[in-house]
């Protein structure tokens, strides 16, 4: 008897589990990040707080790795909307999980004229929404470990929605696997376990204050302070 009601508790539980997981998702997707990447390296997150609890609000960071979307969002204490590559956002493995999180796709107007306006109007829509939006204004992978130049697409989704906007950087994500420093990314296998990542926020610009020069030197200045916590363990 005791065996059947101990059964029957675990089962209730299961059943509670996937009922809570089906209404609310990406909850429990961002804590299943939030451990995996604290198992995979040791993590220093500072400014957090600078995420505004709610309303809408634009996130910018530097573009290191394929990991830089996990420890994202696993570090932002609000869920993102990430705006990505269509070709990765398709992926067969993962598609199921861009979509459950609302990952807005994006592709060059060369290869599908119209759907860089498109992913802006989806971008717009969530902003107005009251979401995070978080975009890497680079547009792709630095291919040296440094910052590249922001580009232009920045100003145009702040020029129709100015809503507040986070600087963000990340350090110690160079140099694995993820990342191009050895070769295309995701070529080799991993040369490094539990190595030091910080992720960093600043303080939000004002709406109507931005521009991507100012947003790319605050970028800049969180990343060397994020280096100097990677290289030497201390703030």
């Amino acid at each position: 008897m005791i065996e059947i009601f101990l059964w029957g508790l675990v089962g209730l539980i299961a059943c509670l589990a996937v009922w809570r997981f089906s209404r609310t998702p990406a909850v429990y997707i961002r804590r299943l990040v939030f451990a995996l990447i604290h198992l995979l390296y040791r993590l220093r997150f500072q400014g957090r707080r600078f995420v505004p609890p709610r309303g809408p609000a634009l996130v910018v960071c530097n573009h290191v790795s394929f990991m830089d979307a996990l420890v994202m969002g696993g570090g932002s204490p609000r869920p993102l909307r990430f705006l990505m590559d269509r070709p990765i956002y398709e992926s067969i493995w993962l598609n199921w999980l861009f979509r459950m999180v609302g990952a807005i796709p994006v592709e060059s107007d060369r290869r599908d004229p119209g759907n860089v306006r498109r992913a802006l109007d989806e971008v717009s829509r969530a902003l107005r929404n009251g979401d995070v939006v978080m975009l890497f204004p680079e547009g792709r992978l630095t291919s040296d470990g440094e910052i590249r130049t922001f580009r232009r697409g920045l100003d145009l989704i702040l020029a129709k929605d100015p809503v507040p906007v986070i600087p963000a950087a990340l350090s110690g994500l160079w140099g694995s696997w993820t990342s191009n420093r050895h070769g295309k990314a995701l070529a080799h296998l991993p040369r490094r376990c539990r190595a030091r990542v910080a992720l960093y926020f600043g303080e939000p610009v004002p709406p109507g204050q931005a521009s991507r020069q100012l947003l790319e030197a605050q970028v800049r200045e969180l990343k060397a302070e994020a280096d100097r916590w990677v290289e030497t363990g201390k703030p």
